[in-house]
């Protein structure tokens, strides 16, 4: 938007990332919406650097439920909202060496029993699926139903409907303190003064920042800076190159075009909200992590990026009415899984705030697990 800010608005959502404009594109139609954005574009931090990929075993069995729910929205979109699907073939093996046999057999069991597709592989298979793959790493566990997700496109959609459906955007305009009166809050921003009846606190690696500027207690959301590299290999590889990950977290890496791998040594360092850059040691611990794995040399690391992922200490998003403080609404703690979720957690959001009940699976998804009222 340009020009002043509104005087008045129903919902101030506080972040354009991911979370931000996919609760906007669910609520705007039946609420007046703004989101403001501390960034100079919306999208700047996690959304924008994210090797996204829908996986239902990521981020444990405790996610699992909001990622199956967003299968469909993600892979059938509806016309309204996109012509085309935001889901791109991939698949998924998980491995581990001679030794992490129990862990990849809990890994598959604790997945079966929540309906995933997984299957145990032999040694034989693996090799089928990784050329290359050293000896020592024999266990295996196949997930075909894992897909890479278009995020740009995900993230424009869901501004692009926001906006149609009458939610307004400022960038630059970061929360600098708010307060309840008469019913509702009197937010400053970096553009000025507003009165909104709701916060919505989407504001990822600052979520806990942004409460404290409300005088809300924080939950104890913590960034972590991980790190991801592309590499130029020696060898060709595969075009259906798997996600390949390692069991015990470690690393994974996924082909990007013909001898080409996104890598990650799956670093997990604390960090202050900030605009994470990629540390050299991380890099080369990835790339060492790589050459225990396969034998692939390198020929160069083309890029190297990293961002934040922000957990709540329990590990599960943070989402709904904060139980203390009237009209502040969480929607934070997402960590590395916010993208592939989005979809129900905007519906099971949004409907709590006023929007009509969500259809299909998102409907059925128990919002209890992942109350802020949790940790009271």
């Amino acid at each position: 938007m340009t020009g002043a800010l509104p005087s008045d608005i129903d919902v101030l959502i506080v972040g354009a990332g991911i979370a931000g404009a996919s609760l906007a594109a669910g609520l705007a139609l039946h609420r007046r919406v703004l989101m403001i954005e501390a960034e100079d574009v919306p999208g700047y931090h996690a959304t924008g650097r994210s090797a996204a990929f829908w996986q239902e075993s990521y981020g444990g069995t405790g996610v699992q439920p909001l990622t199956a729910a967003s299968f469909e929205a993600l892979a059938h979109p509806h016309p309204d909202f996109s012509d085309r699907p935001f889901l791109l073939p991939r698949t998924a093996v998980m491995i581990g060496r001679r030794d992490e046999a129990p862990a990849v057999d809990a890994f598959v069991a604790a997945f079966e029993a929540k309906g995933v597709a997984v299957s145990r592989l032999s040694s034989a298979d693996l090799a089928d699926h990784i050329p290359g793959l050293l000896p020592d790493w024999s266990e295996g566990a196949y997930e075909p139903s894992c897909r890479d997700i278009d995020v740009g496109a995900l993230h424009a959609a869901y501004l692009r409907v926001a906006k149609r459906a009458g939610a307004l955007l400022s960038v630059r305009t970061p929360l600098i303190s708010a307060r309840r009166e008469q019913g509702g809050w009197r937010v400053e921003t970096g553009q000025g003064t507003i009165r909104a009846a709701l916060i919505v606190n989407a504001a990822g690696a600052w979520a806990d920042a942004v409460a404290r500027a409300c005088d809300v207690a924080p939950v104890g959301i913590r960034p972590y800076r991980r790190t991801i590299a592309q590499v130029r290999l020696g060898v060709p590889t595969p075009a259906a190159l798997p996600l390949i990950g390692h069991v015990g977290g470690d690393f994974y890496f996924k082909g990007e075009g013909e001898g080409r791998i996104w890598l990650s040594p799956h670093d997990e360092t604390p960090s202050d909200p900030c605009d994470a850059a990629p540390e050299e040691l991380d890099v080369a611990l990835a790339i060492d992590r790589l050459q225990t794995v396969v034998d692939w040399p390198i020929a160069a690391v083309e890029r190297k990026w990293a961002g934040l992922r922000s957990f709540a200490p329990d590990r599960l998003a943070v989402l709904g009415p904060d139980p203390d403080v009237p009209g502040f609404v969480w929607c934070a703690g997402q960590g590395g899984f916010g993208i592939q979720t989005a979809p129900a957690i905007a519906g099971l959001l949004a409907w709590q705030l006023g929007a009509p009940a969500p259809d299909g699976a998102i409907a059925r998804v128990d919002p209890s697990p992942y109350a802020r009222a949790r940790f009271a």
